[in-house]
């Protein structure tokens, strides 16, 4: 009996046959792949960046990603949860990410993820005190703004992107639906075909592309097959503006780190997680996340969608997670694959970022409707969405103030959603029952 054990794929530890782990990691990183690269692929849109720099960034989030997963699985000091938790590039900071982009630079993006790491490693270093000052509904209230600010970024991408000579044409909006289409009939299906659906309606939709004459292979044909991942390929700049709006974001990242360790703790091991695993996991995002800063890409953080994986799957040995994460650090030296995605479409990615980011939404609206939504939490809602998405919408509102107030909490409404909820939380009186 003892040896089943050893050799159970749900089992956290004990040794699985290579043959048997591989296809179940590869699964996971199946799940994230896409995700963990559309970031990169939207902001450079954004941003209007060289084609080159794009595929560099796009090679070096895999590896980066790869790396931070090994730091979770494997801990080394207080980093690292020691829990099957994958990592990637983070969605949850486009809208921010754009904002300091535009405003100061790709560099002063790097250097405030640079310095936003060390901050959540900080943090997750003191996690025990802090994690009264983040109850559920101002997570779940993060989540939602997160949703609703990426949601016009997805709809854009379905149109073409940035700067597209034809956007709205017939063949953005046939690839964007054939591609929704896709994932839609693949979600109808039950496990591999299901936890892949996003990839395979990118792949689907890419085809399409292809047929419809959309894509020019150019870059793809003269990219290499082999290369080492570049290191810092974008200097540092330091500006306080985009330092603290990034340490705001770090401060609502570590929050969802913190529902995703304890989500794999619940789904896939049926128990609390600890508060060594909880400190773990957010000092291996801040970790990660510095990494990324050298490597240029966006802070790396636990993916959700593998959390909902194990919870589904009980596939919880971290042998077999590290397989996939290895998997993932030799895509990164493969820069043709990069080109790859470079030079895909962006209605291609459109059809499922629309999908991703409003599923980020609903995960926000199924988290708080498990809160109970009395007169207290009802204005802490109702007060940060309708100031913090509000604002985010309409930022002029702010343009008589200080130039730095616009920039930290005009650009989206993630950061202002963040901060009036966490000071209302704290200032508005509790019932009694609450308190005990």
């Amino acid at each position: 009996m003892e040896e089943k054990k050893k050799d159970s794929i749900y089992e956290l530890d004990g040794t699985v046959p290579l043959k048997k782990a591989l296809p179940l990691g590869i699964q996971h990183i199946l799940a994230m792949f896409l995700g963990n690269v559309s970031p990169l692929i939207i902001v450079c849109g954004m941003l209007e960046m060289s084609g080159v720099l794009k595929m560099t960034l796009i090679q070096n989030a895999m590896f980066v990603a790869g790396i931070a997963t090994l730091f979770q699985l494997y801990p080394f000091w207080k980093i690292g949860s020691g829990l099957p938790i994958v990592m990637g590039t983070s969605s949850g900071f486009i809208g921010t990410a754009k904002a300091i982009g535009a405003a100061f630079g790709y560099g002063a993006l790097m250097g405030a993820s640079f310095i936003g790491g060390i901050f959540e490693m900080v943090m997750g270093y003191f996690i025990k005190p802090l994690r009264k000052l983040f109850p559920p509904v101002v997570t779940s209230l993060v989540i939602i703004s997160i949703g609703l600010s990426l949601l016009p970024v997805g709809i854009n991408y379905f149109g073409g992107g940035n700067g597209a000579a034809d956007f709205g044409s017939t063949n953005h909006l046939l690839v964007g639906t054939f591609v929704i289409i896709v994932i839609l009939i693949a979600k109808q299906f039950k496990g591999a075909i299901n936890n892949a659906s996003i990839l395979i309606g990118i792949v689907a939709g890419y085809i399409l592309a292809i047929i419809l004459g959309m894509v020019d292979f150019t870059q793809v044909s003269s990219a290499s097959w082999f290369a080492l991942p570049a290191f810092m390929p974008v200097a540092f700049e330091f500006n306080s503006q985009a330092i603290i709006a990034m340490g705001i974001m770090f401060i609502a990242t570590t929050v969802e780190t913190i529902g995703d360790v304890s989500g794999v703790a619940n789904g896939g091991l049926n128990r609390e997680a600890t508060d060594k695993e909880l400190q773990g996991g957010v000092m291996a995002d801040g970790l990660g996340s510095i990494l990324g800063a050298i490597f240029g890409v966006l802070p790396n953080t636990s993916f959700s969608q593998n959390v909902g994986l194990v919870a589904v799957t009980k596939v919880v040995n971290r042998f077999v997670i590290m397989t996939g994460a290895v998997f993932l650090i030799l895509c990164g030296f493969c820069p043709k694959l990069s080109a790859l995605f470079s030079v895909m479409p962006q209605s291609v990615l459109g059809g499922a970022a629309v999908i991703m980011f409003a599923m980020i939404l609903v995960s926000g609206i199924q988290s708080l409707t498990r809160e109970p939504l009395d007169e207290r939490n009802g204005l802490i809602v109702a007060l940060a969405i309708g100031l913090g998405v509000g604002i985010g919408n309409v930022p002029a509102v702010l343009a008589q103030l200080p130039s730095w107030v616009g920039n930290i909490f005009a650009q989206n409404g993630i950061i202002m959603t963040f901060v009036i909820a966490t000071v209302l939380n704290l200032i508005l009186p509790k019932k009694k029952s609450e308190e005990e």
